[in-house]
């Protein structure tokens, strides 16, 4: 999934000492008629969990109407993109030579590493589409790695009071193969209603917890949908409690503080002004850096990159009092 602020903001990607809820804002997902995601990473008041560094979430939106989600081939580099789906389908084509499909409860993780572009269409079979597009940053020893693609499908693991579905990383004896560079957990809980369930986690890793759907309390704080709560390193234990009649579903993320300075501007992640304005440069004089994706039949060929603001792009340093 793009980034498709026709003015995106710097964002600098550094551990914060935030603890709490991070609430999501609005935005279009490319076009005045596009689908409208909420987006809780990044935020000023934090912009990393782990190496997670980019949270969407959307629907249930129905598409009956053809308004569905369409986006032209747009360039990444320096992350992973971690595409996960409760209804609906999504063809995704990439510069790797992959063709694929996003359904729900099935992972797919693209690198992008030194750089790919990709473009994501909901197919005429989707009737209604609801999901989360994640990224992930890379460190920088292997941020200009090569260009790779996963999938993989989960097995539901019941725990006492929820179902577990583990597609990055280690949860309660279930462990997903998926390759990332830096320690990860990523999953789906639902949650059964009125239960409560209690996650045993890495101490070493921060978590955040984004309802989907449902009502419930993560470490006893109440979430509305496409809250986003954090929970700092040092916890052994994290309870999810379903406060409603209904199931609850959320996605627990994790990993541990991702030490360096980033920063993330449109769809690149970097070190530098200079990284960005590259990444820019390249992708708009359609550089074989990024390659091309072929079989995308859209509007236009390709998103081209919006201008970049009229200042130095600097990483900020780390707040104080941040360990």
């Amino acid at each position: 999934m793009s980034n498709t602020d026709t003015a995106p903001a710097e964002v600098v990607c550094a551990t914060s000492g935030f603890t709490g809820v991070l609430h999501p804002r609005e935005v279009p997902l490319g076009g005045p008629r596009a689908i409208r995601v909420r987006r809780t990473l990044p935020q000023r008041e934090r912009s990393l969990i782990g190496a997670w560094c980019f949270a969407d979430h959307y629907g249930p939106h129905t598409v009956a109407d053809g308004v569905g989600m369409d986006v032209p081939p747009h360039p990444h580099t320096g992350l992973q993109t971690v595409s996960w789906l409760f209804e609906g389908e999504v063809e995704h084509r990439d510069s790797a030579g992959v063709h694929a499909y996003v359904r729900p409860g099935e992972l797919n993780l693209m690198t992008a590493g030194a750089g790919i572009c990709h473009s994501e269409v909901s197919t005429a079979a989707t009737t209604v589409l609801h999901g989360v597009q994640l990224w992930v940053a890379l460190p920088d020893s292997d941020r200009n790695t090569t260009r790779d693609f996963a999938h993989y499908v989960p097995e539901p693991v019941r725990i006492p009071g929820a179902v577990l579905r583990v597609f990055l990383g280690a949860l309660s004896g279930s462990r997903s193969p998926v390759h990332t560079f830096t320690p990860l957990l990523g999953a789906q809980v639902d949650i059964d209603p009125g239960a409560t369930a209690v996650l045993d986690i890495d101490p070493a890793f921060e978590h955040g917890v984004l309802l989907d759907q449902g009502s419930i309390e993560a470490a006893g704080t109440p979430l509305d949908v496409a809250d986003l709560a954090y929970q700092p390193v040092g916890c052994e234990v994290l309870t999810l409690r379903n406060t409603g009649d209904g199931p609850a579903r959320a996605i627990l993320l994790g990993g541990p503080p991702f030490g360096e300075e980033l920063v993330m501007w449109w769809n690149f992640v970097g070190r530098s002004h200079d990284d960005i304005a590259t990444y820019r440069r390249l992708w708009q004089d359609h550089d074989d850096r990024f390659g091309a994706v072929d079989g995308y039949q859209g509007p236009v060929t390709r998103l081209p990159a919006p201008p970049l603001p009229n200042a130095t792009l600097r990483p900020r340093p780390n707040p104080k009092g941040t360990p």
